[in-house]
């Protein structure tokens, strides 16, 4: 994990992050067809402190993907039904079959961090499940599911930081709850929590990997490359059929446009707005030079 405090790293240049992020979201279409093609299953995990660039990295991931094929799963706080079920049990009802691949933004692992924090477990939940969720990793990796857990690491100015952005942004301040800013109030508590869950749950069979999230950039590429790198595949692509000659008209008519309701053109005006303003700027400029 990023030290608080610590320095953010030079920004990865624009030009050659869109390159590579372009590239590995290929070989990620070319995974996608693998997974299909071999009935495997995935599961990845995407925890990490709030505003550390889990979704981000999760939808440059999944961009090209089929929805068919890779799905995210994002769970709201459970139901009261749901509260009375063993703990692990709506999680499994997400887990991918054959061909699938499942990418959790968050998972499990709410139970190690947000519910232990903030209390909404109890102590013997929170040691039964660090004491449950090898078992239960161990059950899926042996039955043959592919496990991937990335933890997302930023530093507190760098969340700080975010969110103060996120506040200011209308587009984004959905993303901004009271829940996440406990996280600022609350920063060595969830520190310690995600120790002691590293600690208990960081197995050989299915290992934790940080992913440094000072840039995003960087840590977009980073985990697109290591998810990539880290399972044995063959790349394959899809049998496209060929697409056939348009066969001659048979005489039908259709019936008239005025018959069906059609959507307002909206980016012709759109468009003729942008032209006069260009016009009137142009007319600006021709004002000033004469003067």
């Amino acid at each position: 994990m990023a030290k608080p405090g610590a320095k953010r790293p030079h920004k990865m240049d624009l030009a050659v992050y869109e390159a590579e992020v372009s590239r590995l979201q290929a070989d990620l279409v070319a995974f996608q067809e693998w997974v299909r093609a071999t009935g495997q299953r995935v599961v990845v995990l995407f925890e990490g402190r709030d505003a550390a660039g889990k979704g981000s990295a999760i939808k440059r991931i999944t961009e090209y993907l089929s929805p068919r094929v890779a799905r995210i799963a994002a769970l709201p706080a459970p139901t009261d039904r749901e509260r009375s079920e063993w703990y692990l049990q709506r999680y499994i009802a997400h887990l991918p079959a054959g061909g699938e691949i499942v990418l959790f933004d968050r998972s499990w692992y709410n139970r190690a961090g947000v519910e232990r924090v903030m209390g909404f477990c109890s102590d013997e939940q929170y040691t039964r499940f660090l004491e449950q969720a090898p078992v239960f990793e161990r059950m899926l990796v042996d039955d043959g599911v592919i496990l991937r857990k990335y933890w997302f690491s930023v530093s507190d100015v760098e969340q700080e930081r975010r969110f103060r952005s996120r506040a200011k942004d209308p587009m984004r301040q959905w993303k901004l709850s009271p829940m996440d800013l406990e996280s600022i109030t609350r920063w060595e508590d969830y520190s310690e929590a995600k120790d002691r869950m590293m600690a208990a749950t960081s197995t050989a069979w299915a290992p934790w990997h940080v992913v440094e999230s000072e840039d995003k950039r960087r840590s977009r590429v980073n985990v697109m490359h290591h998810l990539l790198s880290s399972i044995p595949h063959e790349p394959m692509t899809p049998d496209v059929p060929p697409v056939p000659e348009r066969p001659a008209p048979r005489g039908y008519e259709r019936p008239p446009q005025e018959a069906q309701n059609y959507v307002p053109d909206h980016a012709a005006t759109v468009l003729a707005r942008a032209k006069s303003d260009a016009k009137d700027h142009s007319k600006g400029h021709a004002k000033g030079d004469r003067s």
